[in-house]
């Protein structure tokens, strides 16, 4: 089956957010990049004049494209970052903006701290993401923070260091918001049981998360004490609001 002229190709390009691709002549992908309009934005790579000398040169090797239609910008953000990934385009190195997405890290420590970041460094840390803004990195730290008692500080908690006695107890920890295993005040295990549960909340399951609190607030209440229970019970209202507002 011949191949579809390119000129026919973009006069048919739908009004629809997606992903499209470009290849040359041997049927390499040059690039992948996102529209929230397929047929304007694939359609301008032609008919106008670029500023960079590095699109005009890409847009001369274009013998090809295909598109993928998606329901959302957000899902062709999505796919696009897929995309590169999985093909490594050459023009989307040379052409790369100072554009870039926000994540949720899970650092690669011993207490891992979790932080919202634009930069991905291969140090063996956890990325979780694109999002599409900032803000609902944000919303969704500040569920994790009110859940579980995590350190912020960047201080290297290594045995040794700890034994030594080389930290102390800071704000955060008078606050409630830290355990303190700065001073061997929560060990390693119990600390990435929280962070096993948070890995699970990041990916939209809270089923762990609740059964965990659900089954403490119910130890809590036997034992009669009330006002932990109730603290409990607060945390997994927090967490069963998020998840209503997630699905």
């Amino acid at each position: 089956m011949p191949e579809i002229p390119l000129d026919i190709k973009l006069s048919t390009l739908p009004d629809s957010p997606g992903v499209y691709q470009f290849y040359d002549t041997d049927g390499k992908i040059l690039y992948v990049g996102k529209a929230k309009n397929l047929k304007k934005r694939v359609s301008s790579y032609f008919h106008k004049t670029h500023e960079y000398g590095k699109t005009r040169v890409m847009v001369k090797k274009i013998d090809s494209l295909k598109h993928i239609v998606v329901k959302t910008e957000s899902d062709a953000l999505l796919l696009e970052n897929n995309l590169i990934k999985k093909y490594q385009p050459r023009y989307n190195v040379l052409l790369k903006d100072d554009k870039s997405y926000p994540w949720i890290c899970i650092k690669n420590e011993r207490f891992p701290r979790i932080f919202p970041t634009r930069k991905l460094i291969k140090d063996g840390s956890e990325y979780y993401g694109p999002y599409t803004s900032m803000k609902t990195v944000k919303v969704l730290l500040e569920l994790i923070k009110s859940v579980y008692p995590l350190r912020t500080c960047n201080y290297d908690l290594s045995p040794e260091k700890i034994n030594a006695g080389k930290y102390k107890l800071c704000l955060e920890y008078h606050l409630g918001n830290c355990k303190g295993p700065c001073e061997g005040l929560q060990n390693s295990e119990e600390y990435h049981k929280q962070i096993d549960d948070i890995r699970q909340i990041i990916k939209g399951n809270f089923k762990s998360s609740l059964h965990y609190f659900k089954t403490q607030m119910k130890s809590h209440a036997k034992e009669m004490q009330f006002e932990e229970a109730q603290r409990i019970k607060d945390k997994i209202e927090v967490l069963e609001n998020y998840q209503v507002k997630s699905t």
